[in-house]
């Protein structure tokens, strides 16, 4: 069963904040694990505030231009355990590599 733009787009946020919460916390990082374009992945990045998930970029120590890592500081009302035990049927659902 195809995904509306509304689920795919929610389990897209779900499943980059899981994957932000386990170490894929860069732009490269997450391109590489889902294949998503860019701009998807810097616009699925942005929109987690609108679920409340709070994810802010972590600037390296000395880096410069942009360097550095996203980090979850809140996840607001979800759940993170759920998505983590659910993240094998998102990451198929969303058509996504293995990871």
């Amino acid at each position: 069963m195809a995904l509306s733009k509304t689920q795919s787009s929610f389990y897209r946020r779900l499943y980059v904040a899981h994957l932000i919460a386990g170490g894929t916390a860069s732009i490269p990082a997450l391109i590489e694990a889902t294949g998503m374009p860019r701009r998807t992945a810097q616009d699925t990045v942005n929109a987690l505030i609108e679920l409340d998930i709070h994810c802010e970029f972590e600037q390296q120590p000395g880096a410069r231009h942009h360097i550095g890592r996203y980090v979850i500081r809140d996840w607001g009302p979800i759940d993170p355990t759920w998505v983590a035990k659910h993240a094998e049927r998102l990451r198929e659902a969303l058509g996504y590599p293995p990871g």
